[in-house]
């Protein structure tokens, strides 16, 4: 059951095949054999968890005898995790920052009500990056994260927490959110799916910190899972009546469907392998029936400009405001002394970003001119991708880097967050392990509200390739115990 999709365990719930208690059990006695080695869940609710595993089988066994099951929500019984960040009673909400030590939520976020009114059931709440803004899940707080495959590789952020626990198969899947990759980056780093959806189709309440002005269209809520079946429904869950018109991923015929592939690469260069990957993708969706051709966008080389500028003038919150109380440029400054005397309580990407954040105020028409270009650029996807056509691109410039290593050069992740400002989807898809048993991987693009695409390229690619590859079958990492 370690490797099973969440709906897959709902049903099996739900046709009497196991129960609830089991479910959680093994997910949760997985999440105590990892854990200590991951650091990816900063606080649990195992008691708890049980609990409502054992209201979930009582109420089940009462449904059965009235033979009413059609009364159970999807997710029945099913254990999940979520982001530190958001709004969840009963547990913190700190995002990384020190200074947030002492808030404990006192309601759920909207999608995390959801998530539990459609009976699923959180085991703990997962590590980020502090204040949610950079790619190793790493803060002052509750300390880094490591990567299930090799725990001195980095697991991403911010839903890095989330990423890890799900690549390590102690949760079938996991609340996330990215305004810059912080789903895709994960998912890919960690070998499972992750979907950063259409403006709209989940809401982003109850996060912090909470986007303001345009770049609530920049930020997306939405799933991180082992499993390609699982995305559509989540959305679906997630978004309530906003995810409406989420057209179906069924509703999809690949022989209709343009994929389109880079050529030359765009970007920050990539490594080889996972060049290898992404043309393995477009092969395989070839296969499928889909036409393939290739596309120059030039405008993608200038992808750190663009967000940047795009985000500075979309109104975000300002870095300095939520570390020092104030937008004085002096404090990052004295506070990047502090950090190399140690005695900061913050971390250095964080620190760095906060001095970074006043470029655009020292040079507004530069912010301007890349905004326009930013506008260009969307316009040309618009027209590439259409109602019928993908981008599978690469997520990143390599496999999960080294504790650290992100900041030597510190921008490669703006292949995931160009398409935050395009406000496209974009869907992380695993391709199996490289030479050094790594998850490799790729991200699906499409036009806006065309999230079906995505999610339709993930669940074939998983059938052709297999998708998310459990840890425990990579060399020397012990299988769990799945007897349960």
């Amino acid at each position: 059951m370690l490797k099973d999709s969440a709906i897959g365990l709902a049903a099996a719930i739900r046709e009497g095949r196991t129960t609830s208690r089991a479910v959680v059990e093994a997910h949760i006695q997985q999440m105590e054999r990892v854990n200590p080695r991951l650091n990816a869940v900063v606080q649990t609710r195992y008691e708890e968890a049980r609990a409502e595993a054992a209201y979930a089988d009582e109420r089940l066994a009462e449904l059965r005898e009235k033979k009413v099951l059609e009364q159970l929500p999807p997710l029945w019984g099913v254990p999940c995790t979520i982001k530190e960040n958001f709004e969840f009673e009963g547990t913190p909400q700190t995002s990384g920052l020190v200074a947030r030590k002492h808030i404990i939520n006192e309601r759920d976020a909207i999608t995390v009500a959801r998530l539990r009114e459609a009976g699923a059931i959180p085991l703990g709440v997962t590590n980020t990056s502090e204040l949610c803004m950079w790619m190793e899940s790493y803060n002052e707080v509750y300390g880094r994260s490591n990567n299930p495959y090799d725990p001195d590789r980095i697991v991403g952020g911010s839903s890095g927490g989330e990423g890890a626990i799900v690549g390590s198969g102690a949760s079938p899947f996991g609340l996330g959110a990215d305004v810059g990759g912080s789903i895709r980056m994960p998912a890919f780093f960690n070998g499972v799916f992750g979907h950063k959806c259409s403006p709209g189709l989940v809401p982003n309440e109850g996060q912090y910190p909470m986007a303001e002005g345009k770049v609530q269209d920049y930020l997306s809520t939405g799933p991180l899972c082992r499993r390609a079946d699982d995305i559509e429904p989540l959305l679906r869950i997630m978004g309530g009546p906003s995810a409406a018109g989420l057209k179906p991923a069924d509703s999809v015929d690949f022989e209709k469907l343009r994929v389109f592939s880079l050529s030359p690469d765009r970007g920050p260069r990539a490594k080889p392998d996972l060049l290898a990957a992404q043309a393995r993708a477009v092969e395989e969706l070839r296969k499928a029936g889909a036409k393939t051709q290739t596309v120059d966008i030039p405008l993608l080389d200038k992808g750190f400009d663009i967000w940047s500028s795009m985000l500075a003038l979309g109104g975000s919150p300002s870095f300095a405001q939520m570390m020092f109380d104030s937008r004085n440029p002096l404090l990052p400054a004295m506070e990047l002394w502090r950090l190399a005397m140690g005695r900061s309580t913050h971390t250095l990407p964080l620190v760095i970003l906060s001095l970074l954040e006043h470029i655009p105020d020292l040079a507004p028409n530069r912010a301007k001119k890349f905004a326009g270009l930013g506008q260009q650029l969307k316009r040309q996807l618009e027209d590439t991708l259409g109602d019928d056509g993908v981008l599978v691109t690469l997520p990143y410039t390599e496999v999960a880097p080294a504790h650290g290593k992100p900041l030597f050069p510190p921008f490669n992740w703006v292949r995931c967050a160009i398409f935050n400002v395009m406000e496209v989807p974009s869907t992380s898809v695993p391709m199996g392990l490289n030479a050094e048993a790594l998850p490799l991987g790729v991200q699906v693009v499409a036009a806006q509200n065309q999230d079906h695409l995505g999610i339709a390229c993930a669940i074939e690619l998983e059938k052709r390739v297999g998708g998310w590859v459990p840890p425990w079958t990579a060399p020397g990492l012990k299988a769990p115990d799945t007897s349960l």
